[in-house]
């Protein structure tokens, strides 16, 4: 049996390794600003509608007092956010976000059933893993020396 001792894996084309090897460094960067936009998309509408009109709905599905969530949810869903993709305060507004969608999945979602809790778990999940890693490389955090 051949085992591999080396911790890169073959070359699906290893014509392309000039192309694996200058993108390479960039699909952290890539993950983190596309799910931050994700998470930014569902803050938007909260934000034009402000969060008087947003609180009715919280208040609904059992968070109460509606009002504070609303204004919790605008916060990490644009701020942290936004945040998330710049990777300033990456860790901390990730962790809250994972937070965020935790509560949705299991206490909004999950009386749904799981089709309506899935994205919710892989916003969190991945959420999650940046708050771990934190900004990376290509980060404000990086910039200005502090992986908060």
């Amino acid at each position: 049996m051949n085992v591999r001792t080396d911790s890169e894996p073959k070359l699906l084309f290893p014509a392309l390794a000039g192309f694996y090897a200058a993108v390479s460094d960039h699909w952290y960067p890539m993950i983190r600003i596309v799910f931050a936009a994700c998470v930014m998309t569902h803050g938007w509408p909260k934000l034009m509608s402000g969060a008087a009109a947003v609180a009715p709905g919280m208040a609904k599905m059992g968070f109460v007092p509606g009002i504070a969530f609303a204004y919790a949810a605008m916060v990490l869903e644009i701020v942290g956010a936004s945040c998330v993709a710049l990777g300033l305060f990456t860790r901390f507004f990730a962790a809250g976000i994972a937070i965020e969608m935790a509560v949705i999945a299991f206490v909004a979602k999950a009386p749904l059933g799981f089709a309506q809790m899935e994205l919710f778990l892989m916003w969190g999940i991945l959420m999650f893993a940046i708050a771990l890693r934190g900004g990376g490389p290509y980060s404000l955090d990086r910039a200005i020396g502090k992986e908060l």
